[in-house]
């Protein structure tokens, strides 16, 4: 009866750990995945670093941006934060 007394406040305070935090961070990460599989030319996003553009081509692990002037730029398909939505 003691080994109950032990483990159960372990067990519990794993399941408030893992419903408080690990699962949450397990559904952004996969809302991040999703969004950016699903990226295409024309959508204007954000990067992680805060430019917006427009995504101009897609590569595998690469992505071109161009912003405002014309400029294109080139970005790892990771550094992709948002999508704007008009």
């Amino acid at each position: 009866m003691e080994m109950l007394g032990t483990v159960l406040p372990l067990v519990l305070m794993f399941a408030i750990f893992y419903f408080l935090l690990i699962r949450p961070q397990q559904k952004q990460q996969k809302a991040v995945r999703e969004m950016q599989n699903s990226l295409q030319k024309g959508d204007k996003i954000v990067t992680i670093g805060g430019l917006h553009g427009i995504l101009d081509s897609i590569d595998e692990n690469k992505i071109i941006v161009k912003v405002g002037d014309g400029t294109r730029l080139t970005f790892d398909r990771k550094s992709i934060r948002d999508v704007v939505k008009d």
